[in-house]
């Protein structure tokens, strides 16, 4: 069975996160079936809204570790970036349905979607500094609109994770639910989107993103480009070391 599962009813594409035995790790194959669902909806007129969701246990731990390890991705070709990208480019509705942990591109894909909801078990972390990088998929952009400065920052520079309720009081999420409601809750909402008009979807959606459409791409090239250099260095090395070891990172002379 895919690690990405694809479904299309009365206008809505679901994309869902199938590799639970990995708790919904993101490999390069994923990214790529990930960039080519997005790809295909955006064409497509009988798709007006897309809903990202996981397991009610999890959403999505992040990167597979291993798998990046073993892709690292060296320029803006890479399928992490090209998936980044088509987010960030997607003309029609994204909603998501986050449960459990939202770890990494897990919470900052969040931030390109239009609608948020979430279990009250959901965790969501960017331990982008924890790991030796930087911020990817412009959080470093919108993670300051959303939550406001200083809240991105402590977020940001700490690398701790929080709670729906935080994520719900920063503006991350629209609306906090049990686990097992979420999905068909947001079926719900996603069909409500594509009874509209979709030439009503898309005017309002572009004219909403239009003045950062430029920036966004900017700063997500800005981002790729030195996450990727980061990955090579001494910080990232060990902090993947340790993480694959199950130890903790000595940073100490770094």
């Amino acid at each position: 069975m895919s690690d990405i599962l694809t479904h299309h009813e009365a206008g809505v594409l679901t994309i869902t996160f199938n590799r639970p035995e990995r708790k919904n790790s993101i490999t390069r194959d994923m990214y790529s079936a990930l960039s080519q669902a997005l790809a295909g909806a955006a064409q497509d007129d009988a798709v007006r809204v897309v809903v990202l969701q996981g397991a009610e246990v999890v959403f999505t731990a992040g990167n597979d570790i291993a798998d990046f390890l073993q892709h690292p991705p060296t320029d803006l070709e890479a399928p992490v970036f090209q998936f980044i990208f088509g987010m960030a480019r997607f003309p029609k509705p994204i909603l998501a349905a986050v449960c459990g942990p939202a770890v990494g591109i897990g919470t900052t894909l969040l931030m390109h979607c239009e609608m948020v909801y979430a279990g009250d078990n959901a965790m969501f972390s960017m331990p982008f500094i924890n790991l030796g990088v930087c911020p990817e998929n412009a959080s470093s952009l919108l993670a300051p609109q959303i939550f406001g400065y200083q809240r991105a920052a402590e977020l940001l520079l700490l690398g701790e994770g929080f709670n729906a309720e935080t994520g719900l009081e920063i503006g991350l999420v629209n609306k906090v639910l049990p686990p097992l409601e979420v999905n068909a809750y947001v079926q719900s909402v996603a069909r409500k989107l594509a009874a509209k008009p979709l030439s009503s979807l898309l005017a309002t959606k572009a004219l909403m993103k239009k003045n950062q459409t430029a920036l966004l791409e900017t700063v997500i090239r800005d981002e790729a480009l030195l996450f990727a250099k980061m990955l090579n260095e001494p910080a990232a090395r060990e902090a993947m070391s340790a993480f694959m070891e199950k130890r903790k990172p000595d940073f100490s002379k770094i």
